[in-house]
């Protein structure tokens, strides 16, 4: 059965230079993975065929960007973004892109997310969290969406770390790593990601751009529990053209990345469909080997074509022509 993913992170060393992420000083638990993630060639795969992973759509884990100034983050990506590219190339049948924006300057970003897809055949862009302590419902970042929209491309919306405000309320007065990792993939995280879709949403983005498709990891981060509640108590208010709810079936998908368990994806599916969702790993911050697992662990709760829409089919839809053809590893 082929295995696509689709939240799979690298870094460069031009990135690590210009923001400290990763680094040695930095928190031990990320510095820890920066071998892994600077890898994008023979031990990336390797670590692919030891899982039977057949495709990777590969992705900036781009904590620290939004600290950079916008002309520095726009030179900086552009040059990540040329680096992926030549990883791609020589392992096409194995990896694809998403492209890094600078979004500090939108219609810059705009103009890479188009380079990145006609040029260098990118399946879209990942981008972070906020911007500027701004959330991407600001009309400012209008024309970021509109490009993807004429490209025909998804934007993957990811979690990033929390700005200096919400940290020091929320997360502060911890031991050790603990209000560190309570921020990000301990719970703020998908807090602040789920109340970023919301935002989205009910600001009218998805009315204005009907074609417009994003994608959200971490098995939905908690919408799919939410999702009736919350869709009840914003569609009374929001003026939109459909309840909250019913633009999770038009316009957003979600990956499994960094969930590994049955009843979150359960939920999902009732919620969302098995249609709107694809699987992923979050490679290297959870190993290709725990995916290759619960994807195995699957096949006692869901029928042998609802495990190939989730492991390939759905991304392959998604994502058409930018993904070149892979093939099932044995």
């Amino acid at each position: 059965m082929l295995t696509i993913t689709l939240e799979e992170h690298f870094v460069t060393e031009s990135f690590i230079r210009a923001t400290g992420s990763f680094s040695e000083g930095g928190p031990p638990s990320l510095a820890a993975m920066r071998p892994k993630l600077l890898d994008l060639g023979a031990g990336r795969v390797a670590a692919m065929d030891e899982s039977r992973i057949d495709y990777q759509v590969l992705s900036l884990a781009s904590m620290g960007l939004d600290a950079l100034d916008g002309a520095t983050a726009t030179s900086l990506v552009h040059e990540i973004n040329d680096e992926l590219a030549e990883a791609v190339r020589a392992r096409p049948e194995r990896l694809g892109g998403f492209a890094a924006l600078g979004l500090k300057e939108p219609a810059k970003a705009a103009a890479e997310l188009e380079r990145c897809v006609t040029k260098l055949g990118f399946a879209g862009a990942l981008v972070d969290g906020t911007t500027d302590g701004r959330f991407l419902d600001d009309q400012r970042f209008l024309p970021v969406f509109e490009a993807a929209v004429s490209l025909g491309v998804p934007v993957y919306l990811h979690p990033a770390p929390p700005p200096e405000p919400v940290r020091e309320a929320y997360y502060s007065g911890l031991p050790g790593e603990t209000g560190h990792l309570l921020s990000i993939a301990g719970w703020g995280w998908h807090a602040e990601t789920g109340l970023h879709i919301l935002r989205l949403i009910v600001s009218g983005l998805f009315d204005r751009l009907p074609e417009l498709q994003v994608i959200i990891g971490h098995m939905g981060e908690g919408l799919p529990y939410a999702l009736a509640r919350s869709s009840g108590v914003l569609s009374r208010a929001a003026e939109l053209k459909q309840p909250v709810a019913d633009y999770f079936r038009s316009n957003i998908h979600v990956t499994t990345s960094g969930y590994f368990s049955v009843p979150p994806l359960a939920c999902a599916i009732e919620v969302l469909g098995i249609d709107r969702l694809m699987f992923s790993v979050d490679y290297p911050f959870s190993p290709n080997t725990r995916g290759r697992e619960y994807l195995q662990s699957l096949a006692a709760v869901l029928s042998q074509e609802d495990r190939a829409r989730l492991s390939s089919g759905n991304a392959l839809r998604l994502l058409g022509r930018s993904v070149a053809a892979p093939r099932a590893k044995s």
